[in-house]
């Protein structure tokens, strides 16, 4: 990429890891709150909850590494199904489940 960021700002929890990789890597300062002409990032967008916050801060860049529907206005590494649980290599295998198990129950969905 050839944007100057601000520096990057992740979404904990998945966000977060990414952004701490990011920041080593383009030798950028890691955010602790997003700000203007900074690169956004998350793990998973998966109802842009969590994402959508990024829309008021201007001159925003946004990535998230999976996206379970067609990305519109932000940039997605890549793209899964909505059923699709993903764990991500910084996860422990058996929380992942327990929150997977969680989430559904949350959601009214079959286990």
């Amino acid at each position: 990429m050839d944007n100057q960021f601000s520096g990057v700002y992740g979404f904990p929890r998945g966000g977060l890891c990414l952004a701490v990789a990011l920041s080593h890597s383009m030798n950028i300062p890691l955010l602790k709150e997003m700000q203007p002409g900074c690169l956004v990032v998350d793990d998973v967008y998966e109802t842009g909850k969590t994402l959508n916050r990024a829309l008021t801060i201007p001159n925003t860049t946004t990535f998230v590494w999976h996206s379970k529907v067609q990305p519109t206005w932000w940039n997605a590494v890549e793209l899964s199904h909505a059923d699709e649980w993903l764990v991500f290599p910084w996860e422990n295998k058996d929380q992942a489940e327990a929150d997977m198990k969680a989430y559904k129950i949350s959601r009214g969905l079959a286990l």
